[in-house]
């Protein structure tokens, strides 16, 4: 089993430094056929240009799971 990855002062700093201004509307959420992980990363990547890490660093999930999340909402919305 994966462990989660360790966050040190370096992913706190950038955390911080990140999520001091973001602001996600509302709306983004409303289409039902996406997961909200999915929408939410989506979102994170297409509009505010956020790396695959930066994102996972701000929703304290792992870069492989933003990358599934982003590449399953691409994919619904063929």
């Amino acid at each position: 089993m994966r462990e989660k990855p360790k966050t040190g002062k370096i992913e706190e700093k950038k955390k911080a430094e990140l999520s001091y201004n973001i602001e996600i509307p509302v709306e983004i959420f409303q289409d039902r056929n996406v997961a909200v992980l999915e929408r939410l990363s989506e979102y994170l990547k297409d509009r505010l240009n956020l790396t695959y890490h930066e994102i996972a660093v701000l929703l304290n999930r792992d870069d492989r799971t933003i990358w599934t999340c982003y590449n399953r909402a691409k994919k619904k919305r063929k």
